[in-house]
């Protein structure tokens, strides 16, 4: 492979990594703060989730040789913040391994495989368009504050569509770092490099932190970030059997829960960051930029003690332009494949999705694909039969 079409992979894996730990590590440290997590702690916090995900995903992408990404489960770590609130540090841990020998159940059962069989292509494009509906949307409401610094960054992601498409998000990534440093937003450094030691964390087994932590953190792992994390690869025609990638998330949290990693998943913004056109004309090729980044991701597990210093430099307009921007073509191909054969379903789909409306702590892109099934199925299909006769 050509050296500037690796590069380009790296820098999409840069990306990729930079979007996912300055939008929601924050969350994770507020959680681990909740249990009253030393600093120490915390720090295996970021240590267990950094290496998980790093490990487990380049062991799928490479495997696989399709850009598979995994994630913490961060509207897993929201719930957090407001459910362990009581509950003691050693309890929580025991709500992580059920979680996560739950996940580990449902993979080798293979319950995401028998589901997936049951949405339609139009229905998933429509969940992921409504999902990230809200970060394309953030490149203007960033806007309202650094309006100059979103302005560039859009000017050269519009001339690079055509100029450099393969170059244009890295090429983004660094004319927004160089506006910010201009614009005094953003100041450099010099950081403190050192390994991150792990804490290994006894779980205690009380009802408060198997029932009142374990169940709903897989709840919303698995109908929150799992079964987007399937529709992206669904949406982005790659075909890959849903049961051991599951099987593989939970397996991880299992090793790696007693050092605070509470819940792995399929990612589904992140991916879909490596699996746009931008990332490389050859489909075959983007699995690459999911390798990048999940070296990237163990690097930033072992030196987890540097991340806090990393997540105060990129200032929050930044990191939601590069992100929507990043987004922005996954977001049109997704609307235009949902919206394409006039689905009532893929519309509440997608407008239920994009709501963000959370009922009983399950997030709206489970209740989102939920209502679309039911009329899909009600409504759409016999039209179509009906059609058809």
């Amino acid at each position: 492979m050509a050296i500037k079409d690796q590069l380009s992979l790296a820098l999409s894996g840069a990306v990729t990594v930079i979007v996912a730990y300055a939008s929601s590590a924050v969350i994770v440290f507020n959680a681990a703060h909740v249990v009253g997590a030393s600093a120490a702690e915390i720090t295996s916090w970021i240590w267990a989730l950094g290496l998980g995900m790093g490990l487990s995903t380049l062991a799928l992408s490479l495997y696989y040789k399709v850009p598979l990404l995994t994630a913490w489960s961060t509207p897993g770590a929201a719930l957090l913040v407001t459910s362990l609130s009581g509950v003691g540090l050693n309890e929580a841990i025991g709500g992580f391994l059920l979680c996560s020998l739950l996940i580990t159940l449902s993979g080798a059962l293979g319950l995401m495989d028998k589901m997936m069989r049951f949405i339609p292509k139009s229905l998933a494009s429509a969940m992921l368009a409504g999902v990230l509906l809200k970060f394309v949307l953030d490149i203007f409401v960033a806007a309202q504050t650094h309006l100059l610094l979103i302005l560039v960054m859009l000017v050269l992601y519009l001339l690079g569509k055509y100029r450099w498409p393969t170059f244009n998000i890295p090429v983004v990534l660094i004319s927004g770092i160089g506006m910010s440093y201009l614009l005094g937003d953003l100041s450099f450094v010099a950081l403190d490099w050192h390994l991150a030691t792990p804490v290994l964390i006894e779980p205690k087994w009380t009802y408060e932190g198997l029932i009142g932590v374990g169940v709903p953190l897989f709840i919303v792992t698995m109908c929150s970030q799992n079964l987007p994390g399937l529709a992206v690869l669904q949406a982005h025609d790659y075909q890959v059997k849903a049961s051991p990638l599951i099987t593989t998330t939970g397996i991880t949290g299992l090793c790696l829960a007693p050092f605070g990693g509470f819940a792995f998943n399929l990612a589904a913004i992140t991916a879909a960051i490596c699996m746009g056109k931008e990332v490389h004309p050859n489909k075959n090729k983007r699995y690459w930029a999911a390798v990048w980044a999940g070296g990237f991701y163990v690097v930033l597990g072992l030196f987890a003690a540097t991340v806090a210093q990393i997540l105060t430099l990129f200032p929050s307009a930044l990191v939601m332009g590069l992100a929507g921007l990043a987004l922005l073509g996954t977001f049109s191909t997704s609307l235009q494949i949902a919206l394409a054969d006039k689905s009532l379903g893929a519309l509440f789909t997608f407008v239920i999705t994009a709501s963000g409306v959370a009922i009983l702590n399950i997030g709206s892109a489970f209740w989102g694909i939920l209502v679309g099934l039911i009329i899909y199925y009600m409504l759409d299909k016999k039209r179509s039969n009906g059609v058809n006769h």
